[in-house]
């Protein structure tokens, strides 16, 4: 358990420093909080569980009797709570020899930025393992696939055809999500809400989704692409793949984010070694329910 003794900051011993550098920068908003329906949990885990509905009616005969049809259980989607933290020790004599307030004081600050940071990518990571295998949902495949199974056969929420961010590629995918259907194969209504994108597409996207005219044409047409997208365009630092690009759409408890425990800062002197010592600790949940609440693309 190393502690930030004396040594580790010599020249805050002596006189003479014009300005300590390399904890002052700028933080990403919580771009996780625009992808993920938040709730709060009580328990250990949580568990939401698919409920199949019904299929189309048969036409009745005159004088027959009336078809029954059966409502089951589907996939189990369970959300294990993590505990994430991580704390510093400053012995009692760094603290007292430090000239320099502002190095201490903004320990805190930094600890904080590391929970933020922490929470993006592990956020993030729910779209870079997306058409990883070794990462499955509830119903046992990755979550950007096409074989979703489901009472009526599989289906999908991934690009038939991989490709890159384009405004065709972008068409494509919203036709797919608009021919939506549920487990039992009815039509169900979905729209497109939010496009993700990691930095690598910002430029693409923005033209695609802002431009006030059809993007890259000579024609004068209206920029039917970028109006379906209420909620805008998300361009996410902590996303690895270059080329691969989401959809999210408006479908209630697709990405969830379970909170347990509340992020906090702690703080306390050790009486015997009179190190002060400070840490940071939450506990959360992350995953997805209802994997029509995001559509992606693996890029070509």
């Amino acid at each position: 358990m190393a502690a930030i003794h004396s040594g580790a900051h010599p020249k805050a011993l002596w006189p003479g420093i014009a300005k300590w550098f390399g904890r002052d920068y700028g933080k990403h908003p919580e771009y996780w909080k625009k992808c993920f329906d938040m709730d709060t949990s009580e328990k250990s885990f949580e568990e939401d569980v698919e409920l199949t509905g019904f299929g189309l009616m048969p036409v009745k005969a005159e004088g027959e009797a009336i078809s029954y049809d059966s409502e089951t259980q589907g996939y189990v989607t369970r959300y294990t709570n993590v505990a994430y933290g991580m704390g510093y020790i400053v012995t009692r004599e760094a603290m007292e020899d430090g000239l320099y307030e502002a190095v201490s004081k903004r320990r805190s600050s930094a600890l904080a930025f590391s929970a933020q940071t922490t929470k993006e990518t592990v956020h993030a990571n729910i779209f870079n393992r997306g058409f990883n295998s070794a990462f499955v949902g509830g119903d046992g495949v990755e979550l950007f696939s096409t074989a979703h199974p489901t009472v009526n056969g599989v289906q999908s929420n991934e690009l038939a055809t991989p490709a890159d961010l384009a405004e065709a590629s972008v068409e494509d995918l919203c036709i797919q999500i608009m021919n939506a259907t549920n487990s039992r194969g009815l039509k169900i209504a979905i729209t497109p809400k939010t496009l993700l994108v990691s930095t690598a597409d910002y430029f693409t996207a923005s033209r695609i989704i802002e431009s006030e005219l059809q993007n890259d044409t000579a024609n004068n047409a209206k920029n039917i692409v970028g109006g379906m997208f209420k909620g805008g365009l998300v361009t996410w630092p902590f996303l690895t793949d270059t080329d691969a690009w989401f959809v999210k759409t408006d479908i209630p408890r697709g990405l969830v984010h379970f909170k347990r425990r509340e992020g906090k800062f702690y703080q306390d002197n050790d009486v015997d070694t009179e190190n002060a010592k400070a840490k940071w600790t939450e506990r959360y949940a992350v995953g997805w329910t209802d994997w029509r609440g995001c559509y992606g693309s693996a890029g070509a």
